[in-house]
């Protein structure tokens, strides 16, 4: 009986041995496939699934190391339910674990917190790629990949097909395999410096396998279309990634497009813009003294060459950019609309030609002139580029002229102007508002319809103001047009919506909205109107000037200079049966005045005022010498407003705010009310947004505004306190008692909503 036990046991083993010698002779192979292979992904590729069934796996993923960001991403992998694994090289994830300790790990379960910790108490599963994928992990063996001192990447065995754990044996293969591939990738690595191309950067950083690589260039050279342009549209490779790979290539700075580069008109003159279009170059502006050339391949020579004559006698310095980026801002600096020649054209034009200077001072305006055409060419370019304002701002002496436009609240340059044009751009823009040439001294205000100059149907309201050595500086507000904003569109929160609603569909009483220049007043209350106009309603409309149009409202514009003022034209709108009455703003005692009476005798009245804060406001008026019983009476609510900037949709980040930042938010909301109001609590969930940039928004992380709002409803017990005078601090608690949510607050609110951050919110409230 124990002869025939003893040889069981020796042909047992015997076939073990089988086993391991097949096992052994199968990984040598594998391993010298890979010693063998001039390309180590293509190998690792065709040798997947050889790879996972000698360990008898479910799954295999192959981690290089990302040197830039420090994470492990995936080279090769099992599964497609996922395109790409990231993990930070730390112990969240079991092959960070393994990468950042240098050591390999072999798992049973887990989701068994005991056995993890049994090898470091730090360590955890992350359970959310399972979540993603619906693929359940039960086993894994993973082991880092070294060479020498060098940490190039882990490999990770998911799941065993009998559902045992990994055994010694697959531990000592592994780990031989990770020599072999250490050894491989290194040389890899090795060679890639030894023979740089422009993209190495994304091949040696993870973002990009050699192989999707060499398939980018041949599906480029196909179609004809450069490589950049093709790796992020059909490999999603981020712009700022590619920039970074041509930077480190040529060793030059990346320079990427952006719509609010000023247009740098005094060294654009003189140069041929099909010249450049087919070199693809373009001068951007200046560092110090030296000219910044934005150029595809700073290395081309023979381009170099051609392009120092005509800068002589100047420093440049050549930036890396995108061809499509160069060409996009020649278009930008030299867009041609149909009457208007290119700034080089126009500035060539003036100076040919200095005469044309003293005629248009003259207030000579000949259509074809070049000043008409450059400040033709400035509103067109405003209006594109969404602008608000622009600014025309002479210095004296030989300093250039500066043109800036305010976009989204922000004042940005936009081009200069060579100094000697100045009297001639301001005396352009003066013929065109109807303004006197010959008085510098006062400031005047006129309004442009360019319709008439440009083909495009633009207004725009035009203040001169007299400037230091007897300049004028000229700004030019471009004036909403078209439809009015829905109301549900203006970023009300709900309380402040339902509140506001409530009181613009009272039958008669008056409602102010306060805020200062620029704050979106007139903008909200024709959205009012816009909510309440129907045909059965009777609406007025007295504005200086009239920005918005909308059909059935009956709109004036006021006329100071004849008389006609806020004043005179409430008192016309009595007399012509009203039931609503919106009156740009009351400045004075007169137009207040009235506005209160005609709320006490049956109309709704709109109006603005320029206060910082609700409350605010009706101390104000008080002050003006309202009754406080009429006003009081008459009071249906006043909101106060801010625009702030807001986050760029297409680019914000989440973030997880250190525990200062969320007690910095509580501080500034006010503890007491933060905890009735919101009654959010810190923890690992809480999440904010924040700027992060792109092409959409111009690298700013901001994109559009939206308002800010404090809504002061005209309660009883607040009419009770206008009724006694009493102090604005008492009606602004009274105001908090009754539900408001001040400015700050409201900030706050759409702060952790994620549509802005505090950093905007703060510069326009101020409490």
């Amino acid at each position: 009986m124990a002869v025939v036990e003893m040889s069981k046991k020796a042909a047992t083993n015997k076939a073990a041995n089988g086993q391991d010698a097949g096992y052994r002779d199968k990984l040598m192979e594998i391993m010298n496939r890979i010693h063998a292979a001039n390309n180590t992904d293509e190998i690792l590729i065709d040798l997947k699934d050889d790879i996972v069934k000698l360990f008898e796996a479910e799954r295999l993923t192959v981690y290089i190391v990302d040197g830039i960001k420090k994470e492990l991403v995936s080279r090769v992998k099992s599964g497609d339910e996922i395109s790409e694994i990231r993990v930070p090289i730390s112990t969240t994830s079991l092959s960070g674990y393994a990468a950042h300790k240098g050591k390999l790990i072999n798992i049973k379960n887990v989701y068994d917190d005991k056995e993890l910790a049994a090898i470091d108490r730090d360590l955890k599963f992350d359970k959310s790629w399972d979540q993603k994928s619906g693929f359940r992990t039960r086993q894994v063996l993973v082991a880092p990949v070294n060479f020498q001192k060098y940490l190039l990447g882990a490999i990770q065995f998911i799941n065993c097909k009998d559902g045992t754990a990994f055994t010694e044996r697959d531990e000592v293969a592994v780990r031989d395999l990770c020599k072999t591939l250490g050894i491989a990738l290194f040389n890899q690595k090795k060679m890639a410096k030894a023979r740089p191309g422009k993209f190495d950067y994304l091949v040696e950083n993870g973002l990009l396998t050699q192989k999707e690589l060499d398939k980018a260039i041949q599906e480029a050279r196909k179609a004809r279309q450069e490589v950049e342009a093709l790796l992020m549209k059909n490999f999603k490779m981020a712009k700022k990634d590619i920039g970074k790979a041509l930077s480190n290539y040529y060793k030059a700075p990346f320079i990427e497009y952006s719509e609010q580069t000023p247009i740098p008109s005094d060294i654009l003159s003189g140069l041929k813009v099909p010249f450049m279009k087919k070199n693809n170059w373009v001068p951007i502006g200046k560092d110090d003294e030296k000219i910044i050339i934005a150029i595809d391949n700073p290395y081309h020579l023979q381009k170099i060459d051609m392009i120092k004559p005509l800068f002589a006698g100047k420093g440049l310095v050549f930036h890396v950019a995108f061809k499509e980026d160069i060409q996009k801002y020649l278009k930008l600096f030299f867009q041609d609309e149909k009457e208007l020649g290119s700034i080089d054209e126009i500035l060539g034009q003036l100076e040919e030609d200095e005469d044309e200077i003293e005629e248009a001072e003259k207030g000579v305006s000949e259509e074809d002139s070049a000043i008409v055409q450059l400040v033709n060419k400035m509103i067109l370019d405003a209006y594109a580029r969404d602008a608000s304002d622009i600014h025309v701002e002479p210095y004296p002496g030989k300093k250039n002229t500066e043109i800036r436009f305010r976009i989204d609240g922000a004042c940005g340059l936009y081009q200069t102007v060579p100094y000697h044009y100045r009297n001639a751009l301001v005396s352009r823009i003066k013929i065109m508002s109807d303004l006197d040439i010959a008085e510098r001294r006062k400031p005047q205000d006129g309004k442009i319809k360019f319709k008439k100059y440009g083909g495009k149907d633009i207004e725009l309201r035009v203040a001169t103001v007299p400037t230091q050595g007897g300049l004028e500086d000229v700004v030019m507000r471009i004036l909403a047009a078209g439809e009015p904003i829905p109301l549900d569109k203006m970023g009300f929160s709900k309380s402040n919506f339902e509140n506001f609603v409530s009181i613009i569909t009272k039958p008669y009483g008056i409602i102010f909205v306060c805020g200062p220049t620029g704050s979106g007043k007139t903008t909200t209350l024709h959205s009012a109107l816009g909510y309440i106009n129907k045909p059965n309603v009777k609406i007025w409309t007295a504005e200086d000037p009239v920005e918005i149009t909308q059909v059935g409202l009956r709109q004036v514009q006021v006329k100071h200079k004849i008389g006609f003022d806020f004043a005179a034209a409430m008192r016309a709108f009595l007399r012509a049966d009203p039931d609503v009455i919106m009156v740009g703003e009351m400045r004075d005692k007169e137009t207040t005045h009235i506005g209160i009476e005609a709320s006490l005798t049956g109309h709704l009245v709109f109006s603005t005022l320029h206060t910082n804060s609700a409350p605010e406001s009706i101390t104000r008026l008080l002050d003006m010498g309202m009754d406080p019983f009429n006003f009081a009476d008459a009071i249906l609510g006043i909101l106060a407003q801010r625009l702030v900037r807001t986050l760029c949709k297409s680019c914000k980040k989440e973030y997880n705010p250190s525990k200062e930042e969320f007690d910095e938010l509580v501080r500034e909301y006010g503890p007491e009310d933060f905890k009735k109001k919101l009654n959010i609590s810190y923890s690992k969930d809480f999440k904010l947004r924040k700027a992060a940039g792109c092409d959409k928004c111009h690298n700013t992380g901001y994109k559009g505004r939206m308002g800010l709002h404090e809504l002061l409803m005209g309660t009883d017990e607040q009419k009770k306190l206008i009724q006694g005078n009493a102090k604005m601090e008492d009606l602004r608690l009274q105001a908090i008692k009754d539900g408001m949510t001040t400015l700050k607050q409201d900030g706050i609110q759409k702060v952790i909503a994620g549509n802005v951050d505090l950093l905007e919110v703060r510069k326009v409230c101020i409490k």
